[in-house]
């Protein structure tokens, strides 16, 4: 069934054609980050995804977790990096596959483990197939032991997404990696949005306007930017909502 937060994202999409979800790392984002959601929120993203890749501390997380929701009144959706990644202070989850990791781990035995936990905090389930994409080795790809489907090979991509989308998977979401040197290919974009019949999540590398721009009118129905929102603040991310608004 679907829940408040995902007919959000989904209502949002339909709305504007492709949203933007800001993803905040707990590890990298402590100072002024209530003054960072809120502008967030008034420049137009949809939701906070929360988590990242090396994250350890619960703790940390949930005290992230209850600054963004006492600053702005955003869905906050969890971006697990396995059961330590889960607050019960959060509105949803992002309940993941990691599709191309040659781990049983992120394939399905962190989802066994936290699955509980999941229910037990009341928090909203949203099945998404996640996909880690491009030739440069990055963080969310070593941690995740996943073998990178490479910028050329976009039928196997395409494949990986039709995949999750017929496992039941509603959202399918390609990355390129936090900090990596090129974006996802808008073709790869293009082929599998043609192809699979859920939103298509885009992520990693990506630091303009333009570069938001071009995803978007290759078919990503979400973009969401993390390092570009560290290092530069919302004032890059309100160019990049206004260039996805051009799209």
């Amino acid at each position: 069934m679907v829940g408040k937060v995902e007919g959000a994202l989904v209502d949002g999409i339909r709305e504007k054609g492709c949203i933007h979800l800001a993803l905040i790392d707990p590890e990298k984002f402590s100072n002024n980050l209530a003054h960072i959601v809120a502008d967030l929120e008034s420049h137009g993203t949809l939701a906070i995804m929360i988590g990242g890749s090396t994250l350890k501390s619960s703790a940390q997380l949930d005290k992230t977790v209850k600054t963004i929701r006492d600053s702005c009144s955003l869905p906050t959706i969890l971006f697990p990096n396995g059961p330590v990644g889960i607050s019960r202070f959060a509105h949803a989850i992002f309940f993941m596959s990691l599709l191309n990791s040659s781990s049983t781990r992120y394939l399905i035995e962190s989802q066994v483990v936290g699955a509980s936990v999941v229910r037990r905090f009341n928090l909203e389930p949203i099945p998404l197939g996640y996909m880690i994409v491009g030739q440069s080795e990055t963080a969310v790809s070593k941690v995740g032991v996943a073998k990178p489907v490479p910028f050329s090979k976009i039928d196997l991509a395409t494949d990986y997404a039709l995949a999750a989308q017929y496992l039941g998977m509603r959202f399918v979401y390609l990355e390129a990696g936090s900090g990596a040197e090129r974006m996802v290919d808008p073709r790869m974009v293009s082929r599998v949005s043609e192809t699979v019949d859920v939103p298509v999540i885009v992520g990693g590398g990506i630091r303009t306007p333009d570069q938001a721009e071009r995803l978007a009118r290759a078919g990503a129905s979400a973009i969401v930017t993390g390092t570009v929102l560290e290092q530069e603040g919302p004032g890059r991310v309100k160019q990049i909502l206004a260039a996805l608004k051009r799209a």
